[in-house]
């Protein structure tokens, strides 16, 4: 949980670079990894607004860390990462780094989205509460706001990780594995929020082992070993070829 709260910053654009106007996140020459361990090496990538962007590849690939970088919690060692104006973004981490013996509500969950912009010391004013009033009910879990986290099912909890981010009022969410360990149904269910949030002007990236829903997207980076191995629309992405190459196990949401 630790990052989730952390208050994300992006490395500044170059002085003479030129916004463009369809995209979200602007990549360019990205290395960064961890002490002794390179992870992403020469990444260029441009997220368009607006739009679901799968991030794709086995584990170790260098998914998390890219949100990570996206996220503004890890820094590049070398490129630029250019936010095309915006809100910081907003981040979702998988379910699995959320406690289950943690003494949190929903609405606390929730309401930690708001410390970015109060701090987690100071009391929520009534906009920050209206703010949380919002997510709950956009998320469908107002009904659930007095429970703890950890009485609620999986899908459940990821929504109420997904309305942490949106109480960010950030225009670009960021969520890795969302629909990991879920049912069928919460898999649909999450899906079908996602698709909705870009419906109304979020950016969204996720990271996803699901092909099913990688395809769903409007936009796919394929990563293979901290590298770019494709980009573009799923279906010119998501070959069998391009899939086998990367040794990416197809798995179709069974």
């Amino acid at each position: 949980m630790k990052i989730m709260f952390k208050k994300p910053t992006a490395p500044p654009a170059p002085p003479s670079s030129r916004p463009d106007p369809a995209l979200r996140v602007h990549v360019t020459g990205l290395c960064t990894g961890y002490p002794g361990r390179p992870v992403l090496q020469q990444l260029s990538a441009d997220i368009p607004k607006f739009a679901m962007t799968a991030l794709v590849g086995p584990n170790g690939s260098g998914k998390s860390t890219l949100l990570g970088v996206l996220a503004g919690v890890i820094r590049p060692t070398s490129g630029t990462v250019r936010h095309e104006g915006g809100r910081p973004p907003g981040f979702v981490p998988q379910r699995a780094a959320v406690a289950d013996a943690l003494p949190l509500t929903v609405r606390q969950t929730v309401e930690m989205g708001r410390w970015a912009e109060r701090g987690p010391w100071r009391r929520l004013t009534r906009r920050d509460r209206a703010m949380v009033d919002a997510a709950l009910d956009r998320l469908g879990i107002g009904d659930l706001a007095a429970r703890q986290l950890g009485e609620v099912s999986g899908g459940q909890r990821q929504r109420a990780l997904i309305a942490q981010g949106l109480a960010q009022e950030s225009d670009l969410l960021l969520l890795d594995e969302p629909t990991t360990g879920l049912d069928p149904q919460a898999r649909e269910l999450i899906g079908t929020l996602l698709a909705h949030l870009v419906t109304d002007g979020v950016t969204i990236v996720q990271a996803t082992h699901d092909l099913t829903a990688a395809r769903l997207a409007d936009t796919c980076l394929l990563l293979h070993d901290g590298h770019l191995a494709g980009a573009g629309r799923p279906e010119d992405v998501l070959t069998d070829t391009a899939l086998a190459l990367v040794r990416q196990p197809v798995r179709t949401g069974s």
